[in-house]
């Protein structure tokens, strides 16, 4: 029970890695609530509230709700995102046949990189007034190295690196650590959909020879939710089975 009577709070969880990191921490004796904008609760012991990431006022009175029921929030996990992949400019014999369009980026900017500071700046006061709390944000692979066809979803991870270690030394001093996971090829439901090719595709890539599972990353969100990973701050940590992405 390396969470029992913690508080934790779960963007994007009511399916996927998300879903799977509540269960896991609810399992462990943590007080779970889920936030998204669909669906509902992931499992037993897990509590669910519709919640907007990328508005302000939704998040602040969602913050308010978990406050007044449990009287604090010991872990945040920003693990809200979307996908609308495309290539920046596409071009087939010398002429221009499509483009990322502004809508396909902003929504992606909006949901994973902005989500993650609205929730982390509502929740941030909360743990301040404690004395302690995690922050634990959700980049990638890809963040780390890019990927084709994702300019907008790979801005969003390495930034959300680059917000996660500004964090851990503006909140370090209070007790909060924010620290980073990220995943690679991960067998969620979304993926699992895909063609066979593309599937066997990311195997290939990464060296362990098979998709992670949704399991994979929640535990590393448990440990570095746990009093095990007290002295780690600003962390990235790779859930990828070795994977070398790119071209």
């Amino acid at each position: 029970m390396r969470l029992a009577e913690r508080v934790a709070v779960v963007t994007g969880g009511a399916k996927g890695i998300g879903a799977e990191t509540a269960r896991v921490f609810a399992a462990e004796g943590a007080r779970v609530t889920v936030w998204d904008v669909a669906g509902g609760a992931p499992g037993e012991g897990v509590a669910f509230r519709r919640v907007d990431v990328t508005d302000a006022g939704s998040v602040a009175a969602a913050v308010d709700a978990v406050v007044a029921e449990h009287g604090r929030i010991d872990v945040l996990v920003n693990n809200a995102g979307i996908l609308r992949d495309a290539q920046l400019v596409k071009v087939k014999d010398g002429v221009l046949v499509g483009s990322m369009g502004d809508a396909e980026f902003d929504s992606v900017i909006s949901v994973n990189l902005r989500g993650v500071f609205v929730c982390t700046r509502a929740v941030a006061p909360v743990m301040i007034r404690q004395g302690a709390g995690r922050i634990l944000n959700a980049s990638s692979v890809v963040g780390l190295y890019g990927n084709f066809g994702q300019t907008n979803y790979v801005a969003t991870k390495a930034a959300v690196i680059g917000m996660t270690r500004v964090w851990a030394r503006e909140l370090g001093p209070r007790g909060i650590t924010v620290n980073a996971v990220a995943p690679g090829f991960i067998a969620t439901e979304m993926v699992r959909q895909m063609p066979e090719k593309i599937l066997a595709g990311m195997v290939e890539r990464t060296p362990l020879r098979r998709l992670g599972e949704p399991r994979d990353v929640a535990l590393a969100y448990l440990y570095l939710a746990s009093d095990d990973a007290s002295f780690i701050n600003g962390a990235v940590l790779s859930v990828d089975g070795g994977v070398v992405v790119g071209t």
